[in-house]
């Protein structure tokens, strides 16, 4: 690992063992952990996004962990605040000399820190959006153009909607608002990131999920959804995918019975990890490079090479 890192990332798929991979490597380095995980954000969803908060204490010193736990349930928790915490985060470390270490799945999450994304945070204003939308689109497109000469994705100048809030992105950053936004976009400290990867075959990753599935659900998974909904309503729920979704889906009788939903639900866990699969190599087409560790089902095997490559 080059001198100049100032951040260390280890991502893969769910059910593959990054939590634990991530405390050994954050207690042989004495490092904190920061979770990028969309759903650990919140409060109260604990056993259905696999939060497993015990294994941050197990074997040794507790190891400190940031972004887990943080907001509740009734807010809606994006790409951008991840961005803006993680930021904060990562300026206490430099300050302290300390290497920021980042663990998790949601690749969005991840990849909007290794590639800075540029992300605006355009207030509302139903005045402009008015007045956009009641202009005809060739008009809008030309428009866009003249403010993003460069834009990639032509084929969004024939989608209305796109071109409004593309409209009305570039034109809050010419404000003196947003221009004071990317003015402190600008002075933030350059990440430079160390990534690496984990994640096993295919037949034992499928066994994983479905071990740790049935475990969730002993444990009382059903009965979290259950205890939550007591606040907040089955769509909300639903609107937070997988376990939550198919939880809710069986508690409000569309799906009839514990076996099905159990066997729906491991189906869909299983899509989700091919999908991030599929997220992290396009991360690596955009030019992320990504040491991926032995694919290899055994931990002490990761974790030596995970130790080999960050020494």
């Amino acid at each position: 690992m080059q001198g100049s890192v100032n951040t260390v990332v280890l991502l893969g798929p769910t059910a593959v063992g990054k939590t634990w991979l991530g405390v050994q490597l954050a207690r042989h380095f004495g490092w904190d952990i920061i979770s990028a995980d969309s759903r650990q954000v919140y409060k109260g969803l604990d056993l259905g996004s696999g939060k497993d908060i015990n294994e941050y204490s197990e074997g040794g010193a507790p190891v400190p962990y940031h972004l887990i736990d943080i907001t509740p349930l009734a807010s809606e928790y994006n790409v951008f605040n991840f961005q803006q915490d993680f930021y904060k985060i990562f300026s206490d470390n430099q300050k302290q000399n300390k290497m920021s270490f980042i663990v998790g799945g949601t690749g969005m999450y991840i990849d909007s820190v290794v590639r800075d994304y540029e992300l605006i945070p355009v207030p509302e204003n139903p005045e402009l959006h008015k007045q956009l939308m009641d202009t005809p689109l060739e008009e809008l497109a030309k428009q866009l153009l003249s403010l993003k000469p460069d834009l990639h994705n032509k084929s969004d100048l024939v989608l209305k909607d796109r071109v409004v809030k593309a409209l009305e992105i570039e034109l809050f950053k010419k404000s003196p608002e947003g221009k004071a936004v990317l003015e402190e976009k600008n002075s933030r400290p350059k990440v430079k990131p160390f990534v690496m990867g984990t994640t096993i075959n295919r037949n034992e990753l499928h066994s994983n999920i479905e071990k740790r599935l049935f475990e969730r659900i002993d444990q009382g998974m059903i009965e979290e959804v259950e205890k939550l909904h007591e606040e907040f309503s089955w769509e909300r729920l639903e609107k937070l995918g997988l376990e939550y979704r198919y939880v809710s889906f069986f508690l409000e009788g569309k799906i009839q019975s514990k076996k099905e939903m159990a066997d729906e639900l491991y189906h869909a866990i299983c899509q989700f990890a091919k999908r991030q699969e599929t997220w992290f190599r396009g991360m690596e087409r955009k030019g992320v490079e990504i040491h991926w560790l032995p694919d290899d089902n055994d931990k002490q095997v990761k974790l030596k090479a995970a130790l080999g490559l960050l020494s």
